[in-house]
């Protein structure tokens, strides 16, 4: 009746009136079940976004990959540096005619740095000479790597043509599948927002003469399937306006001697000291 849900209403009433400490534990209970719902809502539909094709050999490990734990370790045994940002994972992607341009539609996601032919790319779709792979991604640089500094963007390898934007201005090009490239791109980056980066590849496999191993457009016997796109780990990293670019070392065996040569960004008027150490 209604005087019995009245005195239920009161009884709760005085209840939580006659406990308001118990009450922002509620509260504060339910924000968190929320946020917590949130966050796994979040992540099983950036989950959703990929997931391996049905490739025809697959190992017992392609099961582990995803695109939070794709090859999160920094990419270059030599020069390694502290601060640097990681570009691999979910890119947009499109496969379109070689001489159209940029597309403003893309085709769907693909994991980076697998090659779109290949089962993890969650793509497996061929290329060939007469199309042109294009990827798309955003990303943002990181406060902490100061102002005054120069931004570089390196691929470890890209097969076979690439040609780089940041936030539409061309930055680079670069042919050859097998060797990693880098570009300087501060004169590209824009101040406090986000950044966007598309790379356009071509690749003509066996159609042409640049170096391709075993690959080829139809894989049969010993010939390999082909090898398009970004295939090795994309990143940035900040370093000085003055820094070591390369080095090459060249052993002497005969003089007992290790040749380094070091490759650096400098001016006539800098003034550099270099202080070398072995054995620790």
């Amino acid at each position: 009746s209604s005087s019995a849900a009245s005195d239920v209403y009161k009884r709760q009433g005085q209840t939580m009136n006659g406990s308001p400490a118990r009450t922002r534990l509620y509260h504060r209970k339910y924000v968190i079940l929320f946020a917590a719902l949130l966050v796994a809502c979040f992540c099983l539909s950036a989950g959703a976004e990929w997931k391996p094709a049905d490739g025809p050999l697959m190992t017992k490990w392609a099961r582990d990959v995803s695109p939070e734990n794709v090859h999160a370790e920094y990419p270059r045994p030599q020069m390694v540096r502290r601060q640097w940002l990681n570009l691999i994972g979910l890119w947009d992607y499109a496969i379109c005619p070689k001489d159209n341009g940029q597309p403003k539609e893309f085709d769907g996601r693909i994991l980076v740095p697998f090659p779109v032919e290949s089962a993890l790319s969650g793509v497996m779709k061929p290329v060939g000479p007469d199309n042109r792979l294009w990827y798309r991604r955003t990303f943002e640089v990181p406060r902490q790597w100061g102002e005054g500094i120069r931004i570089l963007l390196n691929f470890g390898a890209v097969d076979w043509d690439a040609t780089v934007w940041v936030n539409g201005m061309k930055v680079g090009s670069h042919q050859g599948g097998y060797d990693p490239f880098t570009f300087d791109v501060t004169h590209a980056i824009k101040p406090e927002q986000p950044q966007t980066i598309v790379v356009s590849v071509w690749d003509p496999t066996d159609a042409s003469t640049q170096p391709r191993g075993k690959q080829v457009r139809n894989p049969h016997g010993i010939w390999y399937t082909a090898v398009t796109g970004i295939w090795q780990t994309v990143w940035l990293e900040p370093v000085s306006r003055r820094s070591i670019e390369g080095l090459k070392l060249t052993p002497d065996v005969d003089g007992s001697r290790l040749i380094v040569e070091i490759g650096t960004k400098l001016t006539r008027s800098d003034s550099v000291s270099v202080e070398v150490s072995a054995n620790g």
